[in-house]
């Protein structure tokens, strides 16, 4: 009688009494392989949160669970170090996460260590930011630095827009993340070049965008600029999905021919001439769109220029559009109303959005191009003309980028209400070496900064 057993990688055949060993066959383990869900990541000095990276491994003939993930700094330690690193999990994808030790550039060698001796590695290409006011109220969307507009979407997620690009991103709200997906209209738009998205609405399922209608900044007119447009909403939260509804490419030009038949009083014609830069005192520029207060046909177009007049500690202008459902569902002519002038303390339009209630926020910045250092300030408005603007809130002026976007606006009436802004970090020179945002190589190191205040 013969009977096999197997211990511990031997062979005992029992044969009459008598024991003969037998060596198992060796195991052969092959090369394990190592994968990163991103090769280039951007985290920030004391980030709350901050991104990370998702470490896929693997090995022929192991165990996935027994094989080990380190990573270890390769150049420079000041930005990152080895102990800066930590990996998380145990199967065959792992969490691997940066704590930021100062602002700047850093490669991090990424090593997984297999059965038989075997390894593999990757490198990981690793930028941080200086440190912000309040980083536990910070979150970073990375993908883009021109956040420019944002709509909430529910389920605390929001679709952001990009000045540089005619691309839409779905973001997570409460992460600092990449884009859950991206659309871009430029085909259905008819364009090559970027509608400079400034402002966003929603009613119902409709999400109204436009673009600045002004010039470019070297003052020359670049048609794509002068377009509004329209996208469907579907699903909400990270399920959400936009589908291009309709544009309109002539509202500058209605603009310029009203202000001319009512005397020249904002100085629109003056604005939109060749050689003239949207972003002075007296220039064109549109960053803000919402409705009137219990309209779905009525929208405020909000001026980051020109002031009203255009004269130091003039008011900030929105322009009354009455027929603006109609001008994007059959591409009427655009009427308007008379300008609505409101004393924002010498700031401009930076954007505007309103609640289900009919409250107001406006965000209020400099018209100047360069203004990363100007005041920014919310007002809170109930919507009618006449009725004076109230200051809620001073924001800082000192970290990088220029406050561009109110996410959605809270009940105004609670003490302690908090709102979402986005910041458009274009210029910011995020990792000190002097290169702008906007031009950095690597997307996922361009971010704008999401951040929660709360409203005195």
């Amino acid at each position: 009688m013969k009977k096999q057993l197997g211990i511990a990688g031997i062979a005992a055949l029992v044969v009459a009494g008598t024991v003969t060993v037998v060596p198992a066959q060796a195991v052969t383990y092959g090369t394990p392989t190592i994968a990163l869900s991103t090769s280039y990541l951007s985290g920030a000095v004391g980030g709350v949160g901050d991104q990370t990276v998702a470490v896929t491994v693997a090995q022929s003939g192991a165990d996935v669970s027994a094989l080990t993930v380190s990573a270890s700094a390769s150049s420079k330690a000041s930005v990152a170090g080895t102990g800066d690193v930590t990996v998380t999990g145990s199967g065959a994808v792992r969490q691997l996460a940066v704590t930021a030790r100062g602002r700047g550039y850093t490669d991090l060698t990424v090593k997984v260590t297999g059965l038989g001796g075997k390894s593999a590695t990757r490198t990981l290409s690793y930028a941080a930011s200086a440190a912000v006011r309040n980083p536990s109220d910070a979150r970073y969307l990375s993908g883009a630095s021109d956040s420019s507009a944002a709509v909430d979407v529910g389920g605390g997620y929001t679709v952001v827009a990009d000045d540089e690009s005619n691309v839409l991103r779905l973001y997570d709200r409460a992460r600092s993340a990449a884009p859950v997906r991206t659309w871009d209209f430029s085909s259905q738009l008819g364009v090559t070049k970027e509608v400079d998205i400034e402002g966003a609405t929603r009613i119902g399922d409709t999400v109204y965008w436009t673009g600045s209608l002004g010039n470019n900044k070297d003052g020359e007119y670049k048609a794509p600029r002068n377009t509004v447009f329209t996208t469907t909403l579907s699903g909400s939260g990270a399920s959400t999905q936009l589908a291009y509804g309709r544009s309109y490419k002539q509202l500058r030009d209605d603009l310029v021919a009203w202000d001319k038949a009512n005397g020249n009083r904002y100085g629109f014609a003056a604005g939109t001439a060749a050689g003239e830069a949207p972003k002075q005192i007296d220039g064109f520029n549109v960053e803000g769109l919402e409705f009137a207060p219990g309209s779905t046909t009525t929208a405020y177009l909000g001026f980051r220029a020109p002031l009203a007049p255009a004269v130091p500690g003039g008011k900030a202008l929105l322009v009354p559009v009455t027929n603006f459902d109609k001008v994007l569902s059959s591409g009427a002519k655009a009427v308007f109303g008379s300008g609505v002038e409101l004393d924002l303390g010498g700031l401009a339009v930076r954007d505007i959005r309103k609640n289900a209630a009919d409250q107001y926020l406006i965000l209020a910045g400099s018209w100047a191009a360069d203004d990363n250092s100007d005041p920014y300030a919310l007002y809170q408005w109930d919507g009618v003309p006449g009725h004076a603007p109230v200051k809620r809130a001073d924001l800082p002026t000192t970290d990088p980028g220029g406050w561009e976007a109110i996410v959605e606006v809270p009940d105004l009436s609670l003490p302690g209400a908090r709102v979402q802004l986005i910041t458009d970090n274009g210029s910011a020179d995020l990792y000190g070496d002097g290169v702008e945002a906007k031009d950095l190589t690597h997307p996922e190191w361009k971010k704008s900064r999401a951040a929660w205040f709360t409203l005195n």
